[in-house]
């Protein structure tokens, strides 16, 4: 898999998600302004970092006895282990482990591109119930905490997922220029679920582009805000 490489200058000027794609350098030399892109991409990158820490952080340790709880329930309904360890292509196609509570049955954890389903009888009751809630994703605060993933960005998918797409899908991997995140634009889109076909993860995809086009520290607030309100939707497993 190729990921295109972006100079620093490029990343600051047109992708980077820390950075405002009007720099109104007409008002600057080109000197100055590269400069003063840099300050504010270091200033948001720190504020959006330190959520990420403080945020996640919170949430372990007030979370952390229904996590142990939800990993002894998950281990007496069936055997296997209670975290589901992926590897998932993180920033700039940095492949990292993601953590999942574990909602299938173990030898249908770890196998090929298979995306699940409403009503798969891959997925064990209890698993049903962590998908359709997303308390299986919960366990990303530890990537989130690690570095690996931000609190909000666009999801990350499995490798062969990303392959698979980044043959059929235009742009696709501009949604690599960034941290996956816990939440996203495309997901309190309503775009949650399986995409069943190459519109459904075209308009996922045109999301993320958005999200990394737009970013600013107050759009993130606003996708945490709204966040709770799409766990519940239609498309939730």
């Amino acid at each position: 898999m190729h990921f295109r490489t972006v100079s620093d200058a490029e990343t600051i000027l047109l992708n980077d998600q820390f950075q405002h794609r009007e720099l109104a350098i007409s008002a600057e030399s080109g000197v100055q302004a590269l400069l003063h892109a840099r300050a504010h991409k270091a200033n948001t990158a720190f504020l959006k970092r330190s959520l990420d820490i403080t945020v996640s952080g919170a949430l372990l340790a007030f979370l952390a006895p229904s996590l142990i709880l939800i990993g002894l329930l998950i281990r007496l309904e069936s055997d296997g282990p209670a975290l589901f360890h992926q590897k998932r292509f993180g920033r700039n196609g940095k492949v990292f482990t993601l953590m999942k509570f574990r909602s299938m049955k173990v030898q249908e954890s770890d196998g090929a591109f298979v995306q699940a389903r409403s009503a798969d009888p891959r997925v064990t009751p209890l698993g049903r119930w962590l998908r359709r809630t997303s308390i299986d994703e919960l366990p990303q605060l530890f990537n989130v905490l690690m570095g690996d993933m931000s609190l909000v960005g666009p999801r990350p998918h499995a490798l062969a997922m990303d392959q698979h797409y980044a043959r059929i899908v235009p742009n696709y991997l501009d949604r690599l220029l960034v941290r996956p995140g816990l939440t996203g634009l495309a997901q309190i889109s309503g775009l949650r679920g399986p995409t069943n076909t190459i519109e459904d993860i075209s308009m996922r995809v045109n999301r993320d582009r958005a999200y990394v086009r737009r970013w600013s520290f107050l759009l993130d607030l606003k996708i945490l805000a709204r966040t709770p309100l799409a766990l519940f939707g239609p498309n939730a497993l």
